[in-house]
């Protein structure tokens, strides 16, 4: 254990004297070789107890700072050496100018999207955001106290894989809902999907691979498998999805990366006849799909459409899933369904990475789906974010220009904004204008790996999300925007 956590006076008087000796070995006062004080003088000089100096006296030897021995009077260490210069902040290194490996080179240079603000803003359509209200309190503290008050034979690790119980319940869930049909074995338990992403970029690329990705996509995840030195084939997006005829043909391409339920951003389904296709490219080309059902139980009008993993054949596809949607993005629990050839690696390392997820949340979690509450909670969901998705869909068509239009609502929990009278060029101005009304928008820019080459710049797009609102500040947020639009 680390000295400084066994420090018997971290606080206090104790503190005070361990930092007064301590300034005082370093700034020559104490020279080394020289003689302290007995602990009773010590004790006597500054009015406290021998018990607390000798207590001091205790950690600065163990430390090296003093040497000790019964009947004899304590003395420096000659071995002190001088204390490091301390670097002012204002020349601290940039971070390009330290000594990275190739990988840290690599995520330095990138440019990340920005975190969220101190301050959201009032009206704020930021996807992927829930309202707090809608998490099932009651339920999630039942599961969590069951679990919490169980009895342990110790206290220990768990599996890497997750615990056998939740695997076991997902199973089942995956099998009623997405139409996915694993053994308990396949799953894979993960702290959310970017870590399910992350286990495939490391596992999957190398430095001169390369990886299929839809354009516009899930900004994170391109930067993920980019950190890798893989190079990034991007494959345009159209209505229905990924363009299947546009998949590359290339000997370096080792996956490609799809959300064929619900594309990102964009929210085109993928029909059967791209889906096969891409499962024949994926075998051709002996690549991996990584399907990324973020939020595939939100279709509002019928029920969700099945996972392409549920008609893969060939254990091409790896599906990732998530609690971000439906519970909270707060909780970070995701999940891998992996081809049976792929388990035992992903295991490793996820077990290198952080052992496993959380074990209690994970216990809740398979209680609540394994006793119908999480599906319930999901249904009661779906006919909120309906009744809020139609909420905006009115407010846009009332109060924006005519020539505004809406994609990507018959699923998910955001739509995309186009406003055709505006240009790319436009997005973070609008934005900005915007914010200053309250109201926080998403332009798709970044989204887009490459910008448009040929022809008239693209309209500009804007994400909102609307799960996080009410119907009441979504209809507010939208007026708002119409007075930022029109100026």
């Amino acid at each position: 254990m680390p000295a400084s956590s066994t420090r018997p006076a971290a606080t206090g008087a104790g503190r005070r004297i361990y930092d007064l000796l301590r300034s005082q070995m370093d700034d020559g006062t104490l020279a080394p070789g020289s003689r302290v004080l007995s602990t009773r003088a010590l004790a006597t000089e500054l009015s406290v107890s021998r018990t607390t100096v000798t207590a001091v006296y205790e950690q600065l030897a163990a430390e090296g700072f003093l040497a000790t021995a019964p009947g004899r009077a304590a003395r420096v260490t000659g071995t002190l050496a001088a204390p490091l210069p301390v670097r002012p902040a204002a020349s601290r290194q940039p971070a390009a100018a330290l000594s990275w490996s190739a990988f840290g080179r690599r995520v330095a240079d990138m440019k990340m999207p920005a975190l969220l603000r101190d301050e959201p803003a009032r009206y704020d359509f930021l996807y992927g955001a829930l309202a707090s209200r809608d998490f099932p309190t009651l339920a999630w503290r039942r599961a969590y106290q069951a679990a919490l008050l169980c009895q342990q034979q110790c206290l220990s690790y768990i599996p890497s894989e997750g615990d056998p119980s939740l695997r076991r319940a997902l199973q089942g869930y995956l099998r009623r809902a997405r139409g996915i049909a694993c053994d308990a074995e396949q799953i894979l338990v993960v702290h959310g999907s970017q870590q399910a992403i992350d286990l495939c970029a490391r596992l999957l690329l190398d430095t001169g691979d390369a990886f299929a990705f839809e354009n516009p996509g899930y900004l994170m995840a391109r930067l993920c498998f980019e950190a890798t030195g893989a190079r990034l084939l991007p494959v345009p997006v159209d209505p229905h999805g990924i363009d299947t005829d546009r998949l590359p043909d290339d000997e370096q391409v080792r996956l490609a990366y799809v959300t064929p339920s619900h594309q990102f951003p964009l929210a085109g389904v993928l029909p059967i006849g791209r889906r096969l296709e891409l499962l024949r490219w994926a075998q051709h080309r002996r690549a991996w799909i990584i399907e990324d059902d973020y939020d595939g139980e939100f279709r509002y009008g019928q029920r969700p459409i099945d996972a392409l993993q549920s008609i893969d054949t060939q254990g091409r596809v790896i599906y990732i899933g998530t609690f971000s949607k439906a519970l909270s993005p707060q909780l970070r629990l995701g999940y891998l369904v992996l081809p049976h050839a792929l388990v035992p690696v992903f295991r490793q390392a996820k077990r290198l990475a952080d052992r496993h997820a959380p074990a209690l949340e994970q216990q809740a979690l398979a209680t609540l789906i394994g006793d119908g509450a999480y599906e319930r909670h999901v249904r009661r969901m779906r006919r909120e974010n309906e009744r809020r998705r139609a909420a905006l869909l009115e407010a846009v068509d009332r109060y924006l220009p005519a020539d505004a239009r809406v994609h990507g609502t018959a699923a998910g929990l955001h739509v995309v904004l186009w406003l055709p009278f505006l240009d790319t060029r436009d997005e973070a101005a609008l934005a900005a204008a915007a914010r200053g009304k309250g109201v926080g928008i998403y332009p798709v820019a970044p989204l887009f790996a490459q910008p448009a080459l040929h022809g008239a710049p693209r309209p500009a797009g804007f994400i909102l999300g609307y799960a996080s609102l009410t119907v009441a500040q979504i209809q507010e947020g939208v007026q708002l925007l119409a007075q930022a639009i029109a100026k």
